[in-house]
């Protein structure tokens, strides 16, 4: 069965395999590639290459919120993102474009470069972000976090993570839909290591259905996380090596995850290929 997903021009029905959103920071200090595709002709080659690799979308964000970062203005972020949204729509016109951000003001200059999709950290507590996702017609992903990124894995703590995650989801969609936002529009995540010890990020995926309201889609964003590593008692593993994100991603898809956030795109598409011709033999 596929969910649709209603994005600026296309109402976007997500495969039943699952799909590749492809992470592009074009940031000095993110927690895992920061400076790497720093600069507009680096994120160029990076897109295409995912692309290339079979993302489904390009998720660009201008701003590092790993555990203990700092705030960036909005005008540094929007410098680093315009050029290549701009870049990237001119030259792939269907290219499904995704800004990563929790400015209300870079989300509509991203929009006008020529974005398809809002992918808000903070799901639309700022008013003015609501006000801007309701003029135009873009795609919206809510995201859970207890906190900032600045304090937010500060000893976070849930009496009971999958029914408050399902609730925090359930408010902002009515919140949402009272600025003029059609469920439609709204893909959900849940916010992995966003405000969470390594037993939240386990419940959240493994009761992922549950936190599924109005029949929303479900991203996952399990990439290079560092919890994994914890697990496996290598906190360095998952970002020198894809294979705990690809098992992880392949674990939340069978959960109820339709669409993963990650670094590695070659490596997670070849595994939900498999994966979706053992389901369908």
């Amino acid at each position: 069965m596929s969910r649709y997903w209603q994005l600026r021009d296309e109402c976007w029905a997500l495969p039943p395999q699952g799909s590749i959103m492809g992470i592009l920071n074009v940031t000095p200090d993110s927690f895992s590639d920061g400076g790497v595709h720093h600069t507009p002709a680096a994120a160029l080659a990076h897109a295409r290459s995912m692309m290339a690799a079979g993302a489904d979308i390009i998720d660009i964000g201008g701003e590092s919120t790993r555990p203990g970062s700092a705030e960036t203005s909005p005008a540094e972020e929007q410098a680093r993102v315009i050029p290549v949204i701009r870049a990237l729509r001119a030259e792939f016109p269907q290219l499904r474009i995704s800004i990563d951000t929790r400015h209300a003001t870079t989300a509509e200059a991203a929009l006008l470069a020529g974005a398809d999709i809002v992918n808000d950290i903070t799901a639309l507590v700022d008013a003015d972000m609501r006000r801007i996702c309701a003029a135009y017609p873009c795609g919206i992903i809510l995201m859970h976090m207890q906190g900032t990124p600045a304090t937010m894995q500060q000893a976070p703590h849930y009496d009971d993570v999958v029914a408050e995650v399902r609730q925090f989801f359930s408010d902002r969609l009515s919140l949402a839909a009272q600025a003029g936002i059609a469920p439609e529009r709204i893909c959900l995540d849940p916010g992995i290591g966003f405000g969470k010890t390594t037993e939240h990020n386990l419940s959240l995926i493994r009761h992922l259905e549950s936190l599924r309201v109005q029949d929303r889609p479900l991203l996952m964003a399990l990439s290079r996380k560092a919890f994994m590593g914890r697990i496996l008692q290598d906190e360095q593993l998952p970002k020198t090596n894809p294979l705990p994100t690809v098992a992880m991603s392949l674990m939340a898809a069978d959960c109820g995850a339709e669409l993963h956030r990650v670094h590695d795109v070659a490596e997670l598409r070849q595994a939900l290929l498999l994966r979706a011709a053992l389901l369908q033999a």
